[in-house]
């Protein structure tokens, strides 16, 4: 791998360990003030919305500036959203703001790998970038868990620093104070990013002519037999694993009865597994057999249901280890053929921002379901039966789609496949 990779994959660990650890920082945060239990579920939805709304823009705004110059910009508005929690705003909104900012930071993060790197890496550097991300969702979502703690939270409480009134009297601003400066640590990462020589694509002076811009683009991806099978996997994989992380949070108050600081570790364990799988995947997997791994999407829909039967840490621990290995040996390899497909056809940022769209709309759709069933009283264990059901049976759809067209355009797609094993270097 090139140096530059390794400094993209720091910039990333430290701005999604942050990102995570705030989530868990912002659950605690409203059951401190006794909100409903809706408000927190629907952080997120409320980080996706704007994935949704700006997906246009941010993609052609990717193409056009350094990819480290955006991913900059971008960390400094998640600042901006934690800084607003830190002081005062509603969690909702200052979630939201924080993930205007992620919005602007995916397109370059994932779309300056197709230019640094060949498509014969693009899967093992979606393996490592991927593993790396979701060992900072581990980190992130104990270490949040720990900030809001009855040990770290009231040492970092009691910190005081002389001539400086910092208007931090709780245990849940001490941890978001702390979220700031690993937000600074990912600034300084973005910004020894290299430059690529891959040329920047000006943003149109009418912002208005990216939604047709957009459209076309969105619309091409579809139509790709290769790009609509993977976008399709991808999308109904992050949009059920989005909503997933609350989930698991809300199953094991009630069937472990933990605090969120616990709650918060069992997700983590999911994050293990799913590093393990998409490790595994970036060795074993090559770019066009990605879409061989559909299968497992299947049977993890199908072990999420057995979750409601569980009771016991001890079985739930190495459940939720295999359950996550399951989705990253998935979404590693379509992803990266996703990627490789968007790359070809449209260029790196518009192709993420179109992933972004579908994913995260995906996600909010979800979301919002979700919120509005635990405002009407229905149960977790009814939310991950449902889940589990929408996976498997969704998976299997597309698996067909997938069988359909190579029964149908046999050779369009050995062309496709022949350009993911052979194309050369960008």
């Amino acid at each position: 791998m090139k140096r530059g990779f390794y400094t993209i994959m720091a910039a990333q660990f430290f701005s999604s360990l942050a990102d995570n650890a705030l989530f868990v920082i912002a659950v605690a945060l409203l059951r401190s003030t006794q909100a409903p239990d809706w408000q927190a579920a629907a952080l997120v939805p409320m980080f996706a919305l704007f994935y949704v709304v700006l997906a246009p823009w941010v993609g052609a705004f990717a193409d056009a500036r350094p990819k480290g110059q955006v991913m900059f910009i971008s960390n400094s508005i998640k600042v901006v959203g934690c800084l607003l929690m830190l002081w005062g705003s509603h969690p909702l909104l200052a979630y939201g703001v924080v993930g205007l900012g992620a919005a602007a930071y995916s397109p370059a993060k994932y779309g300056i790998l197709t230019e640094l790197l060949p498509p014969s890496q693009l899967v093992k550097a979606n393996g490592w970038i991927e593993g790396l991300t979701i060992t900072s969702i581990i980190l992130g979502v104990v270490l949040g868990g720990v900030l809001v703690g009855p040990h770290i939270g009231p040492f970092l409480q009691g910190i005081d620093v002389p001539g400086i009134s910092l208007g931090i009297d709780t245990i849940e601003q001490s941890a978001l104070a702390s979220m700031v400066l690993v937000y600074a640590i990912a600034a300084w990462f973005n910004t020894r990013i290299p430059r690529t020589d891959v040329a920047l694509r000006p943003m149109p002076i009418n912002p208005l002519n990216l939604m047709p811009d957009f459209y076309e683009c969105n619309r091409r991806l579809w139509r790709d037999r290769l790009g609509q099978i993977s976008l399709s996997t991808t999308t109904l994989f992050w949009g059920v694993s989005g909503n997933l992380r609350y989930i698991v949070l809300a199953w094991a108050a009630v069937a472990l009865n933990y605090t969120t600081t616990e709650a918060a570790k069992l997700v983590g364990v999911v994050a293990i597994g799913t590093a393990a799988g998409a490790i595994v995947a970036s060795m074993w997997v090559r770019l066009d057999q990605a879409c061989k791994v559909m299968p497992l999407g299947i049977g993890m829909g199908l072990l999420i249901l057995l979750l409601n039967y569980i009771t016991s840490l001890w079985v739930a621990v190495p459940f939720l280890i295999l359950l996550g290995a399951l989705g990253g040996f998935l979404v590693v390899p379509m992803n990266a053929l996703l990627q490789h497909r968007g790359h070809s056809l449209m260029g790196a940022g518009r192709s993420i921002a179109v992933q972004n769209f579908n994913e995260q709309a995906c996600i909010l759709g979800l979301g919002l379901m979700y919120s509005a069933a635990t405002g009407a009283g229905v149960s977790a264990f009814a939310s991950i039966a449902g889940f589990g059901l929408c996976i498997a049976i969704v998976m299997y759809i597309i698996q067909r789609w997938h069988q359909h067209n190579l029964r149908t355009h046999p050779q369009e797609l050995e062309v496709l496949l022949r350009q993911a094993r052979d194309e050369p270097s960008h």
